[in-house]
């Protein structure tokens, strides 16, 4: 049986929605190892959301900083650590491992490693055969002898955080959020899609709000949906932190949005999701906590393309093509608003 570790350092540099998945784990290991020091090597994004986790030693790496950044990580290790989970399997996460010193080194098993993951790791951590991107975090929690858990998650936010998002509220009116923008346009839904869920909701008694990150393609994104819409709809694109867009997604009572960070962000808050994919499969990216609300094209398209149901394919595969999402249905969509809607007159939210 091994010793306790006294440190470990979690590498998870991104992004949004995998950060957020990790933080489980993370905080499942302070719950188990109450006397371990715990490092968490992440993002410079990724550290404004989770780079104040309490008890937690938040050291940013900065990609943009080039070489000279591995150095300045690498510095940070005085002594090895117990234990270094390697939660990535990017090549410049996988040199920044191979940096990190520490006795035992935690990394995926060989069917879930690219980019020479094996190289910077010298365990490998038994999983699933299909896991969830969560489960397969906290299956690193396991194999360091931490029982079974159910996810759980504390990110802190400001008082002058949750203030703002307070106030962008109506009172008591239940609220949709919609975030419709994803990391690359073409796994976004339509402006007509998403309209047509904002009137849908309106119609419950919804207050709808929209919300994007500031770049000009999301914001023009956010401006073409309220344009449609032929209710009022208050946009926010552009408006958020990632402190205040939690804080915010903490009070809504449903969120729609396609595979991105606001998406498992909301998960964390315990808010009901309905995720819209297509390119990815929602078994393994979906949001974990609402997978049973997922509309989803990304099954019918992988087969066409593929020749071969998902079940049959390398875990991971991806479906391929620009316009996939706009073969979800208004239908389907308003389908799952109306079952959460439901849930939220019969249980009381």
């Amino acid at each position: 049986m091994q010793d306790k570790p006294k440190t470990i350092c979690v590498l998870r540099l991104s992004a949004i929605g995998d950060v957020c998945h990790a933080v489980a784990t993370v905080q499942a290991l302070q719950r188990h190892f109450p006397d371990a020091r715990i490092f968490w090597v992440m993002g410079k994004v990724e550290a404004t959301l989770v780079g104040d986790l309490p008890g937690i030693e938040c050291i940013v790496f900065d990609k943009r900083a080039g070489w000279r950044e591995f150095a300045r990580v690498r510095r940070q290790f005085a002594e090895p650590v117990d234990v270094l989970l390697h939660m990535q399997v990017a090549l410049r996460a996988n040199l920044l491992a191979a940096m990190i010193p520490a006795r035992r080194r935690l990394g995926f098993p060989r069917r879930l490693s690219k980019e020479l993951h094996g190289l910077a790791v010298n365990e490998r951590v038994p999983m699933p055969e299909r896991p969830h991107v969560l489960e397969g975090f906290q299956a690193f929690a396991y194999a360091l002898g931490v029982p079974p858990f159910a996810p759980f998650w504390d990110i802190p936010t400001s008082s002058a955080d949750q203030a703002w998002a307070q106030s962008q509220l109506a009172g008591d009116v239940p609220t949709l959020l919609i975030s419709p923008a994803a990391s690359k346009p073409e796994r976004c839904w339509s402006p007509e899609g998403y309209a047509a869920i904002a009137e849908h909701a309106a119609a419950a008694g919804y207050q709808v709000l929209v919300t994007t990150g500031p770049a000009a393609w999301e914001c023009e994104l956010a401006e073409a949906i309220v344009t449609r819409c032929a209710v009022p709809v208050t946009n926010l694109a552009g408006q958020t932190t990632l402190k205040t867009l939690l804080a915010l997604l903490a009070r809504v009572q449903v969120v729609l949005a396609p595979d991105s960070g606001p998406a498992h962000m909301a998960v964390t808050q315990g808010v009901p999701v309905i995720g819209l994919y297509a390119h990815s499969n929602p078994a393994r990216t979906g949001p974990y906590t609402s997978l049973h609300y997922v509309v989803e094209n990304y099954h019918h398209s992988v087969e066409l393309q593929r020749g071969a149901p998902s079940a049959a394919l390398p875990w991971g595969t991806r479906a391929k093509g620009a316009n996939l999402m706009r073969d979800i249905s208004v239908d389907a969509v308003c389908a799952q608003f109306d079952r959460i809607a439901g849930r939220d007159a019969s249980e009381g939210g």
